[in-house]
């Protein structure tokens, strides 16, 4: 299970999700032990087959020395340390995926005269180290001065390296998929009331900008492909000529608003999985 500290205002929502997913398992026939963040890092999990929501580092690079020794590893651990914000930047934009214009930044350096040159103003600020922990980590600002305050205020919080993302206007969507599947949702946030910091008002009410959604499923698989993730979710804007660009992509996020509909599709990736993996080994 993920630990608390990296489910900000969804601790429940991720625990849902996680427990549907080991009943479809079990109704699948296969014997799930289920175990904390803490009891795997502790080494208390000795089984090959390993389903995981982990985020903490430590997790991660065990996750990674696991699946390296030939374990079945879902979400492998280094497609979880690819969601890192700063990571995740750079593999999307040197694949070609529709993302804004960023800056990869120390906090403790002068960034007004990048951010002018660039010609952004309202940009999104992100710490780059990690997954999200803090409504602050990632923070919305409307000039070069808002972006150093805030730059500084990572930095004495110890944060050494941030994401600096243009602000893109359009609708908000929010999506979640299963790769290997049929299975894709997509939904707007700020007409649902989903949020977790609130941020969603920020882009306004939604207009029902029409786009392709088929490009959209596309765009998304290509992301969970090349960031080596199966089980994900993320945001996308649709700019006023329906233009899709992706703004975050996480590994496993709580599928909240479809959780029933999607808990047999990841459980029919992960037996798809073992079988395959069965196969090779």
């Amino acid at each position: 299970m993920r630990a608390g500290a990296f489910s900000p205002n969804h601790i429940g929502n991720d625990a849902a999700i996680f427990n549907n997913v080991a009943e479809q398992l079990r109704k699948r026939g296969c014997e799930v032990n289920i175990y904390s963040e803490e009891q795997f890092c502790s080494g208390a999990v000795e089984e090959h087959i390993i389903l995981n929501m982990c985020r903490e580092q430590r997790s991660i690079t065990l996750l990674q020395e696991r699946e390296d020794a030939g374990d079945l590893v879902i979400n492998s651990g280094y497609g979880i340390e690819n969601c890192t914000r700063e990571r995740m930047t750079r593999i999307l934009l040197g694949s070609n995926i529709p993302y804004p214009d960023s800056l990869m930044v120390n906090t403790d350096e002068g960034v007004r005269e990048a951010l002018t040159a660039a010609k952004m103003t309202r940009c999104w600020i992100k710490r780059g180290d990690s997954h999200t922990m803090h409504k602050e980590d990632v923070s919305y600002v409307r000039h070069g001065e808002e972006a150093q305050e805030v730059l500084q205020e990572y930095f004495l919080r110890g944060i050494k390296r941030a994401v600096i993302n243009r602000h893109l206007d359009g609708d908000l969507v929010k999506f979640y998929g299963v790769a290997g599947t049929q299975f894709f949702y997509w939904f707007y946030p700020f007409k649902s009331g989903h949020s977790k910091y609130g941020a969603e008002a920020i882009n306004g009410h939604t207009h029902n900008i029409t786009f392709d959604v088929e490009r959209l499923k596309a765009i998304c698989a290509k992301a969970a492909d090349v960031l080596d993730v199966k089980i994900y979710g993320g945001d996308c804007i649709i700019s006023a000529d329906g233009d899709i660009s992706i703004i975050d992509f996480n590994d496993w996020p709580s599928f909240a608003p479809c959780r029933t509909e999607a808990a047999p599709y990841i459980a029919k990736l992960v037996t798809n999985e073992i079988k395959q993996h069965l196969k090779n080994s």
